[in-house]
């Protein structure tokens, strides 16, 4: 992909259920993934429907399937198998955007013709306390049904903000309040003279410090850019870690810094 300057997978199909990317391929194989945070740097196909099923171990090692779709209409729950309606974003000042703004259901149903990539971070911690009052446990496999494209997907403990640049995290001490930049692997491209905020989506769900739950997964009407113009100010809810992980990110962070000196031991 030009743009993003990148390999981008593609999953386009006639349906759902017969195209798609499965991580891990066969389904007695785990990821075994647990990170509290799943990160999924994506853009629905425009004027296209998609589907991503995530099935989430809890700790009693139940599975209980997440599934997000722009077809879903409403949320659906049962004891295994939680269905949330995602509403597509489009580009900013667009017609798209406008009518999404006025109308309390933003754009709901097939992908607009200028929608836009996204960071979508999922909670998964929160998604099975707040809906089921289960505890997570591990994620176990990831499907990306069409149509989607896929630049990358992660899990993590720590909360990435892709507004935040590594000097802004040292200077602002982050590391033990779970906040980190976005790593390189996982960030868009953003011009020179550009904000990251205008060009892209950054959707956080449950979004932070909520204690009720929502039935639609969407961008929040003030996005981070919204909310101030010093990335530090508009950073997320900290995440409490404990003592060891701060030990172990500040070591990281003095041996990556460049201006980093050497100590002895």
């Amino acid at each position: 992909d030009a743009r993003l300057k990148g390999t981008v997978y593609r999953i386009r199909g006639s349906g759902p259920a017969s195209s798609y990317l499965q991580l891990p391929r066969t389904g007695t194989q785990s990821l075994g993934l647990a990170g509290r945070y799943l990160y999924l740097l994506f853009r629905p196909v425009p004027r296209k429907h998609f589907v991503v099923h995530l099935d989430v171990a809890t700790e009693e090692n139940q599975v209980v399937r997440v599934s997000f779709s722009n077809l879903f209409k409403e949320f659906k729950s049962t004891a295994t198998w939680l269905q949330f309606p995602f509403v597509c974003g489009a580009a900013k000042g667009s017609a798209s955007d406008r009518a999404a703004r006025t109308s309390r259901r933003g754009l709901v149903g097939a992908a607009p013709a200028d929608v836009r990539w996204t960071c979508l971070v999922l909670d998964l911690h929160s998604i099975l306390s707040l809906y089921l009052n289960r505890r997570y446990g591990h994620l176990k496999s990831v499907k990306l049904c069409s149509n989607l494209l896929v630049k990358n997907l992660c899990t993590s403990d720590l909360v990435f903000d892709p507004g935040v640049t590594f000097s802004e995290a040292q200077q602002a001490d982050l590391a033990c309040r779970g906040v980190a930049p976005m790593p390189r692997e996982m960030a868009f491209p953003v011009p020179k003279g550009e904000k990251w905020h205008d060009l892209y989506d950054y959707i956080r769900f449950p979004s932070e410090g909520s204690k009720l739950p929502y039935d639609s997964i969407q961008k929040s009407c003030l996005g981070p850019a919204a909310v101030s113009e010093d990335p530090v100010q508009q950073l997320p809810q900290p995440v409490t870690l404990t003592k060891a992980v701060c030990d172990r990110l500040s070591l990281i962070h003095q041996i990556t810094s460049p201006k980093a000196v050497s100590a002895p031991w």
